[in-house]
Formats: C-alpha cells, structure tokens, sequence
C-alpha cells in the first residue's frame, strides 16, 4: 500500500521519536510498518534484520537495508545458507552494513535453519503465525507509553525460535517484528494507519 501525497499523514502518525520530517522514515511507517505479511522469506529477511539491530536504532537499519539485501543476495535463504569463510569475510569488510561477526553468523545459520524447517514440511510463515492462530493482534493504544517493549506473546514466539536454534531473537527484539510484520497492530489509534492496517488482516 502506497500513499500518493507524502504529507498526507501529517499530524497523525505515530510519535515514534525522530521520525517527524525524515522523509524514509515517515515512508517506512506509512507503507510498511504494521502491515500483515505472510510471505516466509520476507518475514525471515525482517527477522534477520531485526537481529542486526540489537543494540541499535531501527532508523539506522532502515538506512542500511538496501546495502544488506546487497551484501545478502536479496535474502534468499537458500543462497545465504551457503555461506562459508569468503562469504563471512566479504561482509564483515562491508562498510554498507552492520558488521557484527556474531550477528552475521546468527543470520548465515538461520537461514540454515528456515531451510531446514521447510524440508521437515514446517512453514515458516504458517510457523510464525500459529502463535495468533493466523489473526492479527488489534491492539488500541492511545499513546507511545502504552506499548510494551515486550509481551508474554513475544516471550513465547522467542523460546520458539530460541529452541529451534535461532539467535539475536530475545523477546524484546521478537516483539520489534512482530509489530513490524503486522502481527500485532500497535498502530496508535489516534494514527491513520491504524484502521488502515487493521483493514488488512486475513479473516
């Protein structure tokens, strides 16, 4: 979903700090933040990016993300999941991104991992989902100091992720994607996105 004018949300937005007047991330809030998705690469590549903010300001992933979907082949997991020495090189010397050996290891394994899921018949979009039985969490949250920096929901989806092997998934950051992905709607309701995004919801 796209909004033609980009003032035209102006004043009813999120007051997520420092967001006012930057135009990528106004773009990013408008677009994309909150909206449901279903898709399984796409919800890993957030997952995989998430991680490589712990620590930072997702304005400074946002910033980077095209230099990573670069430096990682577009996330496709099945490419990513080759990686080896050259590979783990090549992006540590990459000024364009995050480099983290730690978070770069967690990211190459994960995608060992979402292969590896697959290939047992689990779907790791229907996987992520099956938390909320597949519907989106309506939140209605009056102001920024209303919403969590984690819920017992996010603990839960994290000891999942956690027991399957995956790493830089701790509850804080779990309930960062989950708002971004669209399983949860933390949409302020004084936001025009709000109704928005919860038009958007299967079922």
């Amino acid at each position: 979903m796209t909004v033609p004018d980009p003032h035209a949300l102006d004043g009813r937005r999120c007051a997520w700090p420092g967001m006012v007047g930057n135009a990528l991330y106004e773009r990013y809030h408008d677009t994309e933040w909150g909206v449901p998705e279903y898709d399984s690469r796409a919800l890993w590549e957030k997952l995989v990016l998430d991680g490589f903010q712990a620590g930072l300001a997702w304005i400074t992933i946002l910033r980077k993300r095209d230099a990573f979907r670069a430096a990682f082949d577009g996330f496709d997991p099945e490419i990513v999941a080759g990686y080896g020495e050259a590979d783990r090189a090549r992006l540590m010397a990459d000024a364009g991104i995050v480099r983290s050996n730690a978070k770069i290891d967690a990211a190459i394994a994960g995608a060992r991992i979402y292969l590896r899921m697959r290939d047992r018949g689990e779907d790791f979009s229907e996987f992520c989902w099956s938390f909320t039985d597949g519907k989106v969490v309506q939140n209605r949250r009056a102001s920024m100091a209303d919403i969590p920096a984690q819920t017992p929901l996010a603990v839960e989806v994290s000891k999942a992720l956690k027991a399957r092997g995956f790493k830089f998934v701790g509850p804080v950051i779990v309930y960062a994607w989950m708002q971004a992905v669209g399983i949860v709607n933390d949409h302020l309701t004084c936001c025009a996105r709000h109704d928005d995004v919860k038009a958007l919801a299967r079922g």
